[in-house]
Order: C-alpha cells, then sequence, then structure tokens
C-alpha cells in the first residue's frame, strides 16, 4: 500500500495512487466543470503534478509521448466534447502499442437516471454514447461505480500494461469523489519473460535447425520490441551473433544505430541498395517485433517473405510460419541469443558508412538534403529527437543517431501536429534529456497552441520548423499546384512570444551557413527554448520521401 492510501481514500485516490505506482507523476488534460472537483483533489496529491493542455487533443498526444519515454501516461477530459477532441490521440496510442489512460469525467448519476438533457450530452438522455465510441480505441474500458470502482480501475491499467495499449474510463462526477473500499494490493504487471515451456522448447527446436541451415542470418527490427520490453534481449541477439541488422522507421531507435553491424533503415524499394541486399537476400532474416505497414515498408515493397524466416511477435513465435504460442517476446529473443553466440560473421555484415556532414561557409540556399543532413549530425546523445509526419520524418529517418539517443514518431496512424504536445511529454517524462522536434509548417498549424503550454512550463527544447509552404508530402504523391495543398503563410518567428514563451531565441536559416550557425548556437544556449524557421522550396523533398512518392504514384495508376 503506498503512503497515500487509506482505507477512506476517494475513488479518485485510488486511481492517482495506482498512476503514481506505476511511475506517472504528470496528469494531462484540460479543465471542465465536470471534472474541476476532482482536479482539486488531483492539486493536493503529493505525487502527481496537474499539466494543463490548450486542447483536450494536445493532452493526449502530451499523454503518448508521456508514455512512450515513462512507460505510462493518463489524460483527463469532460465528458462529451472533451473526450471526443481527444480520440484521435488516442486512437493513435492504440494503433502504435503506446499504453495509457483516458479518464472522462461526466455528469453525476442522478442525471443518467434521470435521463436529463445534460451540457456536453447528444440530448438524447444516453450517457454512453462516447464510451461505446472509444471501445474502438482501446483495450479494456469501463463505467466506474463507488461498489467496485479500485477493482475496475485496477483491471483496465492492468490490461493496458499487459497488451501496451490505452484503456478508458467513464466516471461520474460524484462518483469520482465517493469513498474506495481498501485497495487489494499492488497491481499486477505482465511478465514479459514468461513463456509455455513446452512451446518455448518447440521454438528453439525449431530455430535452431533453421539458423543451422542459414549461410546468413539477419535482423529486422521495429517498435513492438520496445513496448513490450525486450529492448535489452534483442541487443544481446545482436552482439551475441555480430550480425547485420537494420530498422523500418517505426522501430527507429530501438537498435544502437553507432553499432558496427548496423546497416541503416530498411524501407523496401525506398532502401539504399546495401541496406535492401542485407535484409532481403539473406538466408535467414529474423524480424523482431516487426509490423508491415504501407509506410514503414515503401508501399508493401518489401522484398522478403513474411511467411519464411523467424518472427518473434509480442506473445508468439513462428519459424517458416509454424506458430509457437505463448512465448514472449523478451523470451524467444533471449533464446535465439544463445541460438547465435558466437556465429561466425559473414560478407552479409559489411554495414553502410554513416553520413558525414560538411559545413558550408557560403550563402547556397538551404535544400532538404543540407537540412538532414546537418541537423542529422547535431543529435546529440541526450537528445529525445521527435519528428512529424512530413518531410521531416521522411527526412531525418535515415540518418544514423548517436549512441543513446532517442527517437519518437508516429509512422503508423500518421496524424499530423503528433510531433509537438509529444515533445511536451516527452520532455515532463525525463528532464534530463533535450527535446528536438523535427515539424513542418502544415503540421505545426494543427496543433501550436501547446507551444505557449511547453513555455509556460518553461521547458528549453530546439524547435526546427520546416517551412516549405504548405503540405509538401501531398505534392509530392499528387496534384504539385492544387489549392488543398496550400495553407496561410504565419509569420512564423513572432508565434513563440505571442504563445507566451519567455525569452525564446528565434532563428531563421535560409542559407546552408545560416542553418549551421542556428544548430551550433542551439547547442551553445540551453537555458531557453530554441525556435529555427529553416526554409526550403515548397517542392524540394527529402531523397526518401522522392522514393516513396514515385512508387505511391504507380501503385495509385494500377487501381485507377
Amino acid at each position: 500500500m503506498n503512503a497515500t492510501e487509506s482505507s477512506d481514500a476517494t475513488i479518485t485516490g485510488h486511481l492517482l495512487d495506482r498512476l503514481h505506482s506505476l511511475g506517472v507523476t504528470h496528469l494531462f488534460g484540460v479543465a471542465g466543470d465536470y471534472n474541476l472537483r476532482m482536479l482539486d483533489e488531483v492539486l493536493a496529491h503529493p505525487g502527481v503534478q496537474w499539466v494543463g493542455t490548450a486542447g483536450e487533443l494536445g493532452a493526449a498526444y502530451a499523454a503518448d509521448g508521456y508514455a512512450r519515454v515513462r512507460g505510462f501516461a493518463a489524460l483527463v477530459t469532460t465528458h462529451g466534447v472533451g473526450e471526443l477532441s481527444a480520440i484521435n490521440g488516442v486512437a493513435g496510442s492504440y494503433a502504435e502499442h503506446v499504453p495509457l489512460l483516458h479518464i472522462a469525467v461526466g455528469p453525476p448519476r442522478s442525471k443518467e437516471r434521470d435521463g436529463a438533457v445534460a451540457h456536453h450530452t447528444l440530448g438524447d438522455g444516453d450517457y454512453e454514447h462516447f464510451a461505446r465510441a472509444f471501445r474502438q480505441v482501446v483495450c479494456a474500458d469501463a463505467v466506474v461505480r463507488p461498489e467496485d470502482g479500485p477493482d475496475e480501475i485496477d483491471r483496465v491499467i492492468t490490461t493496458c500494461l499487459r497488451e501496451s495499449r490505452p484503456g478508458y474510463l467513464r466516471l461520474p462526477q460524484d462518483v469520482a469523489l465517493a469513498n474506495a473500499p481498501s485497495p487489494s494490493g499492488a497491481l499486477h504487471r505482465p511478465d514479459r519473460h514468461a513463456a509455455d515451456q513446452y512451446s518455448l522448447t518447440a521454438f528453439v527446436d525449431a530455430a535452431t535447425r533453421r539458423i543451422e541451415a542459414a549461410d546468413t542470418v539477419s535482423v529486422l527490427a521495429d517498435c513492438l520490441v520496445d513496448r513490450f520490453d525486450g529492448r535489452a534481449e534483442l541487443s544481446d541477439l545482436l552482439s551475441a551473433g555480430s550480425l547485420p541488422h537494420a530498422v523500418v522507421v517505426s522501430g527507429k531507435g530501438v537498435v544502437d544505430e553507432s553499432a558496427p553491424h548496423y546497416v541503416g533503415l530498411y524501407a523496401g524499394a525506398c532502401s539504399d541498395g546495401a541496406v535492401r541486399s542485407a535484409i532481403d537476400d539473406a538466408d535467414l532474416l529474423i524480424r523482431a517485433g516487426v509490423r508491415l505497414a504501407d509506410t514503414t515498408s515503401g508501399g508493401f515493397t518489401h522484398g522478403y517473405d513474411p511467411d519464411r524466416g523467424i518472427s518473434v511477435d509480442p506473445t508468439t513465435a513462428s519459424v517458416d510460419g509454424v506458430v509457437f504460442p505463448n512465448v514472449g517476446l523478451p523470451a524467444a529473443l533471449a533464446a535465439l541469443a544463445r541460438l547465435v553466440e558466437g556465429r561466425p560473421t559473414s560478407a552479409a555484415s559489411t554495414t553502410t558508412a554513416p553520413h558525414l556532414h560538411r559545413s558550408s561557409s557560403g550563402d547556397n540556399p538551404l535544400s532538404q538534403a543540407y537540412l538532414w543532413q546537418a541537423v542529422g549530425a547535431a543529435v546529440r546523445p541526450d537528445h529525445t529527437v521527435i519528428a512529424d509526419q512530413g518531410t521531416p520524418l521522411f527526412g531525418i529517418s535515415p540518418r544514423r543517431l548517436p549512441t543513446g539517443a532517442r527517437f519518437l514518431a508516429q509512422p503508423v496512424w500518421g496524424s499530423i501536429g503528433y510531433s509537438l504536445p509529444a515533445l511536451l511529454g516527452a520532455q515532463l517524462a525525463d528532464h534530463s534529456r533535450r527535446g528536438l522536434l523535427l515539424i513542418g509548417d502544415g503540421a505545426a498549424q494543427l496543433t501550436i497552441q501547446e507551444l505557449g503550454t511547453l513555455g509556460r512550463l518553461r521547458l528549453t527544447p530546439v524547435i526546427v520548423l520546416v517551412n516549405n509552404d504548405g503540405y509538401t508530402v501531398e505534392r509530392a504523391l499528387h496534384s504539385p499546384e492544387a489549392a488543398y495543398n496550400d495553407i496561410a503563410p504565419w509569420r512564423w518567428p513572432d508565434l513563440p512570444a505571442a504563445l507566451g514563451v519567455p525569452e525564446p531565441l528565434v532563428l531563421t536559416a535560409r542559407t546552408e551557413a545560416e542553418l549551421d550557425h542556428s544548430l551550433t548556437t542551439a547547442a551553445e544556449v540551453t537555458d531557453r527554448l530554441i525556435f529555427i524557421e529553416a526554409r526550403t522550396e515548397r517542392d524540394d523533398t527529402p531523397l526518401l520521401l522522392s522514393r516513396f512518392a514515385e512508387i505511391a504514384k504507380r501503385q495509385a495508376r494500377k487501381v485507377q
């Protein structure tokens, strides 16, 4: 029992204690009349800090970024108007396997019983509309009642932890303040290393035969390794066998990209030749937590057979399509590490050379190619890099990160504007690291208001905003001159101060030399938020995006 838990605790007190026990020390959300009395308890709690955001969508994105760093997160909204504003962010967490808890506080039970036409409802007396909507994008949900509230809260949170996905609680206003029964003990955390021993033994036998028959073995890794606590076991596997390995963009950061056998980013036919050869031509490909998606596989142009090789997933493992159930991802990776230990390095282990950046002293206009070379070279081991969907993600993802750097992106859900609030969450989750946000002008216009939240909390990240006059990704994919790819030309340098950021350092880079100067200044000035407006031509695209766009256009022509 936590020090703050007692037999006369309220439902809210029990909930906050549970969150705190999971390392959640910040609670995101927007105040509304239904949740105000609950928020009084939040403010009084010794271990949880309230973080009011400019909007509920920003709160959901911030909770997602926080959970990716801290392991769990929570947000609070009001019924109806608040929770529906957040549902896009929660859906993204579901798609990307990010565990968090959404708490929606609504009218008291008396209004429910009477079917009253309360505000923030649809006016039809049905108080379950929005809970039904959330059931499509969460792994567990509950309507909290005093008699079983703690048990239901624990059930939902435990399911979130087990499945690494969001959960939802509908909490009537009066129930939030009701007394709760005594806690039933500590939360049950999932044992990721658990495995059915019969199934694990059968998997090891099949994997042994497959590995012994292969001349070359390579590894492809994705984000599920991180979400299901297999990062250390993956590292052991890669070092034990000196195996050439790559990541897809959603898995960027799960391996040490400075390691000698890291070959680079794999994106199907969009990949560099050496990377594609190492993955597609391997006699045996071990896939660690890989989910094939159009945005991570170059439009499904991967050259390997998903039904062949060894696949390690959250709760199952397979060898050439034969599935071995109830084998946790860390357990499977640990077993494979023992099997490849001491394996001689083959010619396929040749790595690609890291990209180098040479600073410019001239006034050459800033290009996408130069931009991402320079930004990639500026990443430090203590950076958390957050890249928004668009030219930033396509530009930075092929660049190698230094040992220790973190990387956050949302390529599967792909909701533009995600990264700025996610930066807020990531910074609060780990104050020892500095955020480096990479975002386009179109994406930033969706969530720029959370820049004020960053300023109010006096956070000091570096923000690189790519001003290329609209939706450049969409221009690359279809109709570059179409009006629907245009956006309003904001005066970006004015925004940090206008949104309340105290003493921001604002820089503009139109040339290569100006960008280098801006990035050098950002590294030296650590006590203020740095906002760099990087201006490039609107039709200039990173190489990876150009390759992806060509494939996408060819595929689109085939279905017309």
